[in-house]
């Protein structure tokens, strides 16, 4: 069988790329692309995570999240600064405000604003840590004029019209590092609450209404468990996005024995219309991680299904249509998204640390199923549970650069690499 072209070319832009040292790198055998430190200490800089806007439509400026601690859970009177990097100007940051409504995982769900060139969006908290409440602030970061949103937000429409957000205090209960801390789960000592699930929040007028409800999912039978299963587990919704074009929605719902405080849980995966109608359960096996939507059909997601264990699959909605994603080369859970203006043929992802401590960012080109490393990036071992500092790689909207969190120097700090000279479907 002759060797497609393309795989030749890949293998050799692999072979020929350049490699910049980073000290405190761990040094690797391949050659690697370009990276450059774009955050420095003695402040802790970092995004969150992987599916949100962090370029703006420029690719000039970079959002971040400063924060002069580590090692510990957020209080309710810790603060972070949030701002941008000018990419452009000496890796300039820019503070653009602050927020008492964050995590180590996600940040404060700083972001771009679809469709606009210069607003961001993130969470925060007015007033107190017992009569506040959370809310988002949107900005122009060039006038900086700010206006307050009543709702915290989760995931932004493709338009940058409409919000989908979660109860932050209720994930804060059942798995810190990803809920805020400050405020009480009003409905902490209910299993199966009626009023927390899914709201859809109007980014114009502020606009706020529950759509799903914790109670709605436990009306969906779970097809792999026991009878009284959903009776005797405390349930929350967990990491929400809108499709590709708005029209569907996706969310994890998540259960845990009430009696257990901690541990391992069971997931379910749904899809919706954005309207809260149409709930279809996409994944009904229990073990659904992370995803990203690859059109407005089809979720590409680690999880474990029948047909192959545990893998990445492409799920199409609203059918039990599963196609197994990078087998023999994706083969380990990770955070994946698709690299702009490459047809979906170019998935980035990354990897946990692996038994050296190195954390693995790379390339996927699905077509010839080649497997292209950007790095090799030590993580210390106090960085696990809550604190760790995943890399969470995110890429430009021209599909030239990724940016990525890492601890490997300086404490958890951001770094630029330069994906241009790898021939990613332009």
């Amino acid at each position: 069988m002759q060797t497609p072209p393309v795989y030749l070319l890949l293998m050799l832009i692999v072979l020929s790329i350049a490699t910049e040292n980073i000290s405190g790198a761990e040094p690797a055998p391949e050659s690697l692309p370009l990276i450059r430190q774009i955050t420095h200490g003695p402040k802790f800089h970092w995004f969150g995570y992987y599916d949100k806007l962090e370029f703006d439509p420029s690719n000039r400026y970079v959002l971040a999240n400063e924060v002069d601690f580590e090692g510990r859970s957020p209080t309710a009177d810790d603060a972070i600064k949030v701002g941008m990097v000018d990419l452009q100007d000496h890796d300039k940051w820019i503070e653009l405000g602050q927020s008492h409504a964050w995590s180590w995982q996600q940040g404060c769900m700083l972001q771009w604003i679809p469709g606009s060139k210069s607003e961001v969006i993130w969470n925060d908290r007015e007033g107190d840590a017992k009569t506040g409440k959370f809310v988002s602030r949107i900005m122009d970061v060039h006038s900086k004029k700010l206006r307050t949103i009543p709702m915290p937000i989760y995931a932004l429409s493709p338009d940058g019209k409409k919000a989908i957000t979660t109860d932050f205090r209720r994930i804060q209960n059942h798995r810190p590092g990803y809920g805020y801390a400050g405020l009480p789960d009003p409905a902490k000592d209910l299993l199966i609450p009626a009023t927390s699930g899914v709201w859809t929040v109007d980014i114009l007028t502020g606009e706020s209404k529950l759509i799903i409800s914790i109670a709605d999912a436990t009306n969906i039978r779970y097809e792999n468990g026991k009878p009284d299963e959903f009776q005797n587990a405390s349930h929350w919704f967990n990491h929400l996005l809108f499709n590709t074009d708005g029209t569907r929605i996706l969310f994890l719902h998540r259960w845990r024995d009430k009696d257990a405080k901690n541990g391992s849980f069971v997931t379910r995966m749904f899809t919706a219309n954005a309207d809260g109608s149409d709930l279809f359960t996409l994944d009904p096996h229990g073990q659904t991680s992370h995803f990203i939507w690859k059109d407005p059909k089809t979720v590409t997601a680690w999880a474990w299904n029948p047909a192959d264990g545990l893998r990445f699959y492409d799920f199409t909605d609203h059918t039990r249509d599963v196609q197994v994603v990078g087998k023999g080369v994706m083969n380990v859970n990770g955070h994946n998204t698709y690299i702009a203006n490459t047809n979906n043929e170019w998935i980035l992802n990354d990897t946990y640390p692996d038994n050296k401590r190195l954390q693995n960012p790379y390339l996927y080109h699905s077509p010839t199923r080649v497997r292209v490393p950007l790095g090799h990036f030590s993580s210390p071992k106090n960085y696990t549970g809550e604190y760790r500092c995943d890399t969470h790689p995110r890429s430009s909207p021209d599909g030239n650069w990724v940016v990525i969190d890492s601890p490997h120097n300086e404490g958890r700090q951001m770094y630029l690499i330069d994906i241009s000279r790898i021939p990613h479907g332009k």
